[in-house]
């Protein structure tokens, strides 16, 4: 590798993604690796530092091309000063997350919101490059928005702004992450859609889940995806109420704000777009103030898991003035 580049890194619920990646060539290396969630901070910067290792020595990277780790953690955090208060679905909170992996590696270490990394990929490099005000949502584990305005991550003024999953909704009560009841994600995220479905199952219904996985095994995205081309009716049902709820939620975020774009993402999307849009964009027409919605498009981000990845090229531009 003779060009410049970053390694850029998505730290999600149930994977991480590593990256060496830039304008130019795109993805020049990848690595995926499962993850578990843990309450060890040390855990997650051993992990963060061996596999940007691993990246490096697998695929014989020059290191001094590498001119920075971007990284984009589910949580609230300070992209300033790398401190992280909370990332409930990770079980970590005051996690004095950048200078501790900069202790173990000898480059430049940037974090970010992964939602908010994933945006500045997608205003960059993806659907929304001409979208002026924008709310990218990304469905996985949890529920993770982030807001563009005027053409610019808006990060809020305590650098929480978009965490669109803890929003509440009045008529539920389900326990989130975060230790509050009725939150958005605690309804339509994957793991609670996974939750109500395992439920059906114990009630005796009958669904293809059982047929598609073994009993130990956890039901991902694309099981929900294969289970909806059989026709499941569990898995349609919960899947239906998901998007009800989210289009809801959506057009009232929409109806304050009266954004041009929504992009929708994450592995639920990824793995359904052509069933879950839709829904929710009958949802979403239902409930929004026409006026609000008139030069609105709501689109699946063509980006996918690579949102973020691309999205660290961004940061460290605006970080530390390196154009890769």
């Amino acid at each position: 590798m003779s060009n410049k580049c970053i390694i850029s890194i998505d730290m999600g619920g149930t994977k991480i993604l590593a990256a060496a990646i830039n304008s130019k060539d795109g993805i020049i290396a990848l690595i995926k690796r499962p993850t578990k969630p843990t309450s060890s901070k040390s855990d997650y910067i051993k992990k963060l530092a061996d596999i940007v290792s691993e990246l490096i020595v697998k695929n014989d990277l020059s290191r001094k091309n590498i001119k920075a780790v971007t990284i984009g953690f589910p949580g609230s955090l300070n992209p300033f000063t790398g401190k992280l208060a909370e990332a409930p679905n990770l079980g970590v909170s005051n996690f004095a997350l950048k200078s501790l992996l900069q202790k173990k590696i000898p480059f430049p270490v940037l974090i970010e919101n992964d939602v908010n990394l994933a945006a500045l990929g997608i205003k960059k490099f993806g659907v929304a490059k001409t979208a002026k005000n924008a709310l990218v949502v990304f469905f996985g584990t949890g529920i993770g928005g982030a807001l563009i305005f005027d053409g610019k991550l808006y990060r809020g003024s305590d650098y929480s702004a978009g965490e669109i999953g803890h929003i509440k909704i009045k008529s539920h009560n389900e326990l989130c992450g975060c230790g509050n009841r009725g939150c958005f994600e605690s309804i339509a995220s994957r793991a609670a859609i996974v939750k109500k479905i395992q439920y059906d199952m114990k009630c005796g219904k009958k669904t293809a889940i059982s047929k598609l996985i073994k009993p130990t095994e956890k039901i991902k995205s694309g099981t929900l995806a294969r289970a909806v081309k059989l026709k499941d009716k569990v898995v349609i049902k919960r899947l239906e109420e998901a998007c009800k709820v989210s289009g809801t939620v959506l057009a009232n975020i929409n109806t304050l704000l009266n954004l041009d774009m929504i992009v929708l993402g994450g592995g639920v999307i990824e793995a359904m777009d052509k069933f879950m849009v839709p829904r929710i964009m009958a949802s979403f027409n239902k409930s929004v103030l026409n006026s609000s919605a008139k030069g609105l498009t709501i689109k699946a981000s063509k980006l996918g898991d690579m949102s973020a990845l691309y999205g660290g090229i961004v940061l460290a531009e605006e970080f530390l003035g390196t154009k890769v």
